[in-house]
């Protein structure tokens, strides 16, 4: 069966690299190219595609809610996330989200080969690391740490809080009011126990969730 894939990506030679490698493995139908979410979302409409593979960091939209957005306006439509985020980081939450797999950008052209056939046959795709921790937390019943109770929303605002944006840079990426994200900040520190920002800024960083 001839394949149909969109590449949406806001680096161009990512979008060449991903392509030239898909032509030569599958047999494609076509291959469309978006760089941004508005971009997406007018291929969508235009065109059937039997896969997305979506870069998580695009100029005008936020990945997590691109990838809510899609799955509403396309719910069987398979989702693989490519992305330079550490998979143990975002991977699960993105999965929960409705992404049907998530890579690392880091990653050979095997294991993405790989990810892109999972998917497309109507499987989910994570790698044998992310697998490993996954099922290790399973069977010990790890107590959960304090950034594992956050939703997935919460956890975004939580990073970009510890990484020092201001509230009302964090409401223009999230496309959300500043009270909004001022709520949520509230939350966050309720359910971390935490009094301040800077008491979450040394939590994410201890716990590598910021660089």
């Amino acid at each position: 069966m001839k394949t149909k894939v969109l590449i949406a990506d806001d680096h161009a030679v990512v979008r060449r690299g991903l392509k030239d490698i898909l032509i030569d493995e599958f047999d494609i139908e076509s291959v469309k190219e978006a760089s941004n979410g508005k971009e997406v979302l007018e291929e969508l409409r235009k065109n059937a595609f039997d896969i997305v593979v979506l870069d998580l960091n695009l100029p005008d939209r936020n990945g997590y809610d691109l990838l809510i957005d899609l799955k509403q306006k396309y719910p069987k439509l398979p989702i693989l996330i490519l992305s330079f985020h550490p998979e143990d980081q975002f991977a699960l939450r993105l999965l929960k989200a409705g992404a049907s797999g998530y890579i690392n950008k880091q990653s050979a052209p095997e294991e993405l080969l790989i990810a892109i056939r999972k998917v497309v046959s109507g499987g989910k795709y994570v790698s044998s690391s992310l697998a490993e921790k996954l099922a290790f937390s399973l069977v010990t019943d790890t107590q959960k740490l304090p950034h594992e109770t956050l939703s997935a929303r919460e956890y975004q605002v939580m990073c970009l809080i510890a990484s020092g944006k201001p509230v009302k840079d964090i409401a223009q990426v999230l496309c959300l009011s500043l009270k909004t994200v001022s709520t949520y900040r509230a939350r966050i520190l309720d359910k971390m126990e935490m009094e301040n920002n800077a008491e979450l800024t040394h939590y994410a960083i201890k716990n590598k969730l910021v660089d």
